[in-house]
């Protein structure tokens, strides 16, 4: 079974990491989650759950504007050739959430580490970041320093690249 929130929510206070949940409506895509804007402070997020054609799978994090160019990106990350959309089955094995709720978070989930994350440089330079905590339905908020320790505390070794356009 995947996490909770509340399986989180307490996994990030056993590492000591102050974070804020603002509740809301479910948000889908970038252009609902922009409705927030001014409500929620810090960078707010777009993750690609990627696969190779060696079954590898990816999860590239970027601003919630950021361009990525999906026929490149293979170059940048290390896949083993183009890449495509992961499915929603391995998308919930792996990450423990649904499509319209991918999320960094997630990895609390990818128990054997199975995912290689990506976060792009631009991204990492905001000192909050904001990402669903395992839903669409909150947004949780976060220095980007703890969000690497977070990663870190899951098994992932986070890679920071430049991935945006």
């Amino acid at each position: 079974m995947p996490k909770t929130g509340d399986d989180l929510f307490a996994f990030l206070a056993g590492l000591g990491i102050e974070s804020s949940t603002t509740r809301h409506p479910p948000l889908f895509t970038v252009a609902d989650s922009q409705a927030l804007r001014g409500a929620i402070a810090g960078a707010h997020t777009r993750n690609l759950f990627l696969k190779d054609r060696k079954d590898n799978f990816f999860l590239v994090t970027v601003e919630e504007d950021a361009e990525v160019d999906l026929k490149q990106i293979h170059h940048l990350i290390g896949a083993a050739g183009r890449v495509s959309f992961g499915k929603p089955e391995m998308l919930m094995e792996l990450l423990g959430v649904i499509p319209g709720a991918v999320t960094v978070l997630g990895l609390i989930n990818d128990t054997q580490c199975r995912v290689k994350v990506v976060l792009d440089a631009g991204l990492m330079e905001n000192d909050i970041i904001n990402a669903h905590p395992l839903t669409n339905e909150a947004t949780t908020s976060m220095r980007s320093a703890d969000l690497l320790r977070f990663i870190e505390a899951t098994g992932h070794v986070p890679v920071i690249l430049k991935v945006a356009a």
